[in-house]
């Protein structure tokens, strides 16, 4: 069992102002997460794991956002990336998993080139968005590879002794990931440590063979884009929380009246109740989906996948919403950058930005997806 537990969560909270001024986690929130347990979630039996099943990881990463989303964010992609690490060749992960789970960010954008040699590739380029790096163990990129008229999407992993980090992480929110750009200059990569990104879309890599799990057979892009979806709705809950709580002292200027005796006040934070619990349910029924199809030992159709995609990011920007309400009603005050709810509306308006939650591309590719219509073969579903 893990230790995300309320002790947990509040040291978080309490490290939230200092880790979005240091622009990455805070050495001691690294530590209790190693000691956690949580990266074991979802690591293969065979290397000492849990092998829990997939959506064990989901409610422990919308706790962890109760205290700081920011954190949250970064933790779930560790725990989600020893998941996708053990998608690969059984020799990639006899390497990376020695010592059990590590901390691999994984900056997936195709923005590197592997030029085929004897046993693997050459690998050049620069990639953006690596949460999580200035902690990190391994790192995996995605990369074109492969001859001219042969290629082919992949994803590579490297050592971080063989990645150069460049400090660009300088954003409005979501500060405390660290989220900066990386840079390897032709690098030998061995073909065993380079996964095809198709068969990894499609839940069909090395390693939903190698372990007798149901786990490991999870397509992609859902995985990823539920994941990436709980650090939003966690800030959601805990933005109501807090407003709720706001509504029992906070006093109106000028007028001396207790806000909680205010209608709009009330409606607001019965509005916000009802639209977290529609958003729960549309996850449950997102991931049920998916599960009842790994039990059967059935694959995820791509209409499926699209589905799940646009799920998750409807649950993104409805939670964006819901905070921006509660927002507009808690006044001035509520904007001093010593409270934590102005910390997490800037967290998830920079969450939106993510390109797994493009909504307008999420909801056409699901619409595509449903009535046959011509999609990319390489579209991220």
């Amino acid at each position: 069992m893990t230790a995300i537990d309320d002790a947990f969560v509040a040291a978080l909270a309490d490290r939230a102002a200092e880790a979005e001024g240091l622009r990455r986690l805070p050495a001691a929130t690294i530590a209790d997460f190693r000691a956690s347990g949580a990266a074991n979630l979802l690591l293969p039996a065979r290397y000492g794991g849990q092998q829990a099943d997939f959506p064990e990881i989901l409610d422990p990463i919308r706790a962890m956002a109760h205290g700081c989303a920011s954190s949250a964010w970064t933790l779930g992609f560790y725990i989600l990336h020893n998941w996708m690490l053990a998608l690969f060749d059984e020799r990639a992960q006899d390497e990376v998993f020695a010592d059990g789970p590590v901390l691999c960010p994984a900056p997936l954008a195709p923005t590197g080139r592997g030029t085929p040699v004897d046993g693997g590739v050459r690998l050049s380029g620069r990639w953006s968005w690596a949460t999580g790096v200035m902690d990190a163990d391994w790192i995996l990129v995605g990369a074109l590879c492969g001859a001219d008229t042969e290629i082919y999407p992949a994803l590579a992993l490297l050592p971080m002794a063989d990645v150069e980090v460049v400090d660009v992480w300088h954003t409005a929110g979501m500060r405390a990931t660290g989220s900066n750009d990386v840079v390897v200059t032709d690098v030998f990569v061995p073909a065993h440590r380079l996964a095809n990104v198709i068969d990894i879309y499609g839940g069909t890599a090395p390693g939903a063979a190698l372990h007798d799990a149901s786990t490991y057979r999870w397509p992609l892009v859902p995985a990823l884009s539920l994941v990436a979806a709980m650090p939003a709705f966690g800030a959601a809950e805990a933005v109501t929380d807090m407003f709720g709580r706001r509504l029992a002292e906070r006093v109106l200027a000028y007028s001396g009246v207790a806000q909680k005796d205010q209608p709009a006040a009330q409606i607001r934070l019965g509005d916000a109740r009802v639209r977290l619990a529609a958003l729960r349910a549309l996850l449950d029924h997102t991931v049920a989906g998916i599960e009842q199809a790994m039990a059967a030992g059935d694959s995820v159709s791509r209409a499926h996948r699209a589905s799940a995609r646009a799920a998750a990011a409807h649950i993104v920007h409805e939670s964006r919403s819901v905070i921006a309400d509660l927002l507009e009603a808690s006044g001035a005050s509520a904007q001093f950058l010593t409270n934590p709810m102005q910390r997490a509306k800037r967290d998830v308006d920079v969450i939106c930005g993510h390109v797994v939650f493009d909504y307008d591309v999420s909801r056409e590719l699901a619409g595509a997806c449903e009535v046959g219509a011509k999609v990319s073969p390489i579209a991220m579903i």
